[in-house]
């Protein structure tokens, strides 16, 4: 203040020497460049541009003059590097200062992420557009999931079907039940009239170019396939008149089950399991087709091994009011037997007793679901059903893949 008046002085680039001789070291010129011009100032005033070489003391503290010692150690842009610098230690401010390597000051560890992360999501998930959207992520996560494993196990099952008998997926049998104009002397296998829309097989029509009908035999309608059932008798050891019974059942499932391509062979497989083709207990199968005498199973009891059924038909079909016993040559149970019991030989009675009536009631049983004999799956559960027994359904794949290997289907 001179004058009283406020002038605005530019700070020098160096600082003042501390007026009245204040003790202090005042830096001296460099030896490379002039000495920096002098200042003019008010009377009174110390010069900034004298130096001095008074020696310093302690008088006062070194807090009193911070600019001076912070500002004598580091010199200015607008001066040149020192060639010889004094080594002046620079004033600790606020504290000692601590030096980190940058590696350890930078890293983060993977929990502290994870930690991160996990909030940044719950806060995010709490706002109205992650209660939207997070409900979407989780679903097209599972979606994905289901996809990937679709991808692995579907063609695992693919590659390793279950074995299935020869004669099941037979497409061209050579031994196989004639379909038209195979048996000598029969125009075209006919067809069972007594089961409501169902039509014979059609064949090639006779020399001539005449369309007669179907040749109808006298008796049983599975008589047409004596010639062929005589010839594939003698390979597999089954009597004529169950073969012809299992060999027509095949024909009419053919026509009412298209897709269920049911062998004659897996027919014939059941028949000797369950009683040797109608031979169990010594009975004998009758050109008509009937056993010599009735055959029945065990008493359901649950003894044994064997399943526990009571009795489902009054005793009616297998004179036993308490349990059940599995009936004919092809061993139904009687409630099983009133559900899908067929007249296959067009006589009008539905007797389980009758291989012809037994062999065709069995395909049914097989075929219903919407089967497919011809894929693995399909044909061992049809199977199990039948009896739910693996060792029984195993008997019964080796004997239909016997008959179909002798008979050359």
């Amino acid at each position: 203040m001179v004058d009283g008046e406020r002038r605005p002085t530019i700070r020098p680039l160096r600082p003042a020497a501390p007026p009245d001789g204040d003790a202090g070291p005042v830096p001296r010129p460099r030896r490379d460049e002039p000495a920096p011009p002098p200042t003019t100032t008010t009377p009174g005033a110390a010069s900034t541009a004298e130096p001095t070489t008074a020696e310093p003391t302690t008088a006062e503290p070194a807090a009193t003059e911070p600019a001076v010692k912070s500002t004598a150690a580091e010199p200015t842009a607008a001066e040149p590097a020192a060639a010889e610098p004094a080594p002046v230690k620079p004033a600790a401010v606020g504290g000692r200062r601590r030096r980190l390597p940058f590696a350890h000051a930078g890293r983060v560890r993977p929990r502290q992420l994870a930690v991160g992360a996990a909030r940044a999501t719950r806060a995010w998930a709490r706002r109205p557009s992650g209660r939207t959207a997070l409900p979407a992520l989780f679903l097209l996560a599972l979606v994905g999931a289901a996809v990937a494993a679709g991808a692995v196990l579907v063609p695992a099952a693919v590659r390793k079907p279950e074995p299935v008998a020869v004669g099941a997926t037979s497409a061209a049998p050579v031994q196989s039940v004639p379909q038209t104009g195979a048996v000598p002397g029969v125009t075209a296998v006919p067809g069972p009239s007594g089961l409501p829309g169902t039509a014979g097989p059609t064949g090639s029509p006779p020399a001539g170019g005449a369309t007669a009908g179907p040749a109808l035999p006298t008796g049983r309608p599975a008589d047409a396939l004596t010639g062929w059932a005589q010839r594939v008798g003698v390979t597999t050891g089954i009597p004529a008149t169950a073969l012809q019974a299992y060999g027509y059942a095949e024909l009419v499932l053919a026509q009412t089950h298209r897709s269920c391509q049911l062998s004659w062979t897996t027919l014939a497989a059941i028949g000797f399991v369950e009683s040797r083709h109608g031979t169990a207990g010594g009975a004998t199968l009758r050109p008509d087709g009937l056993t010599s005498k009735e055959i029945l199973g065990a008493r359901l009891d649950g003894q044994g091994g064997r399943s526990r059924i009571l009795d489902t038909d009054q005793g009616q079909l297998d004179g036993d009011k308490t349990f059940d016993r599995a009936l004919g040559p092809m061993q139904f149970i009687p409630s099983t037997w009133q559900e899908i019991g067929a007249d296959a030989d067009n006589d009008g009675v539905k007797n389980p007793h009758d291989i012809d009536d037994a062999a065709l009631a069995a395909g049914e049983y097989l075929c219903k679901a919407g089967r497919n004999m011809t894929i693995p799956g399909d044909w061992w559960g049809a199977i199990l059903s039948y009896n739910d027994v693996r060792r029984y359904a195993q008997e019964v794949f080796e004997k239909a893949d016997e008959y179909g290997r002798t008979s050359g289907t």
